[in-house]
């Protein structure tokens, strides 16, 4: 069956219970290789000098460039219905919601 014989019957997906309310994560790490990419997500907090990786997602360099694809739609669909996402200025790269040097609130 090719992919869009697929897509016209559905892909069934199955979400157990205790992966449903899912992970709650405010910073992200990505490292690749030449076969993979590899996004942590931990959970950052203020004061708390130790972030903790909350998931871990390995993805096959193709499958990575669909996810930047499908975030992209995702974000532009939001911003159309909900208005423009706003970030504050942070260093280039930086992903954390605030700064993790000053270790307050």
């Amino acid at each position: 069956m090719n992919e869009k014989e697929q897509n016209k019957q559905g892909l069934q997906l199955e979400l157990p219970q205790d992966v449903a309310q899912g992970e709650y994560a405010n910073f992200a790490i990505i490292t690749h290789s030449s076969s993979d990419f590899v996004v942590d997500f931990a959970r950052v907090l203020p004061g708390v000098p130790k972030a903790q990786v909350k998931s871990r997602v390995l993805l096959a360099p193709e499958h990575a460039k669909r996810l930047l694809a499908a975030l992209q739609e995702n974000i532009m669909r939001y911003e159309k219905e909900y208005g423009p996402i706003r970030i504050p200025s942070q260093e280039p790269r930086t992903i954390a919601p605030f700064d993790l040097t000053k270790g307050e609130a």
